[in-house]
């Protein structure tokens, strides 16, 4: 991400005379667009930066290192550490529990990426807006140009100045125009990016935490036989009771034979 940006800021400063002239066409709107940016580009690194703590409790947990203590308690695995806060030792969970516990995970990291899909599709349509815009200042500003032209003077110059002076309105509305829907498509390309590498970095501390979360993940029989899931294992065990039904009968007969004779 930091690369990217980078890169972004040197085409800037080299394009840095045409980047300028374009945002003064309407500084407003413009700078209205970059705002939204800066601050899209400080949630997508604080979405990453959010993970470190989560990251570093779990590593702590893990090794149960006493000397590694988290000040602060987890906010995504706000869930888990409720769950596991009293464990020591040897911990196991539930099949249940810990589906459940991805699943809240899950959700939290999709709620926080909502804020950054709303922020690129906001700055999307503030380029819209200012090319609409602009393309409303230039309808207008042509229309009031042909009404006011005098066209019963026969003096080709002074209708060629007065056409002259009248396109200059247009002209600043198509500035207008297209430097927003510049700024603003440019805007959610970079924002966008950011937010597809902050969206892999939770994917991959999801990944992670699922796998370790399966490694200690105990199989629970009564928990499958609920769940339905493995049907196989409910007939070998009523095959396993008939068989012990029948052993059972088979030894009362022989007792009995035996006390017979």
């Amino acid at each position: 991400m930091t690369i990217f940006l980078i890169l972004v800021a040197f085409l800037v400063a080299i394009l840095f005379t045409q980047v300028s002239s374009a945002f003064m066409a309407n500084p407003g709107l413009n700078g209205l667009i970059v705002g939204v940016l800066l601050i899209g580009i400080a949630y997508a690194f604080r979405q990453i930066l959010r993970l470190r703590p989560e990251v570093r409790w779990v590593n702590t947990f893990r090794i149960a290192d006493p000397g590694l203590k988290v000040e602060k308690p987890p906010v995504l695995l706000a869930p888990m550490a409720t769950m596991l806060r009293d464990r020591t030792g040897h911990v196991s969970l539930s099949t249940l529990s810990m589906r459940s516990i991805l699943d809240s995970i899950g959700l939290r990291l999709d709620e926080a990426r909502d804020i950054s899909r709303y922020l690129v599709g906001l700055l999307i349509f503030l380029g819209l807006l200012g090319t609409f815009w602009g393309l409303l200042e230039t309808i207008n500003s042509v229309g009031k140009t042909i009404s006011t032209l005098d066209t019963g003077t026969n003096d080709g110059l002074v209708i060629f100045e007065e056409l002259k002076e009248g396109l200059a309105a247009p002209l600043k509305g198509m500035g207008t125009a297209f430097s927003s829907s510049l700024f603003g498509l440019a805007g959610s390309l970079v924002l966008g990016f950011l937010d597809l590498q902050a969206g892999q970095a939770q994917n991959r501390f999801y990944n992670e935490l699922e796998d370790w979360l399966s490694g200690i993940t105990e199989l629970q029989f009564g928990e499958t036989l609920a769940g339905g899931t493995t049907p196989q294992l409910r007939y070998a065990m009523l095959e396993m009771q008939r068989s012990i039904a029948n052993l059972g009968t088979n030894i009362e007969k022989g007792a009995l034979n035996d006390n017979s004779t």
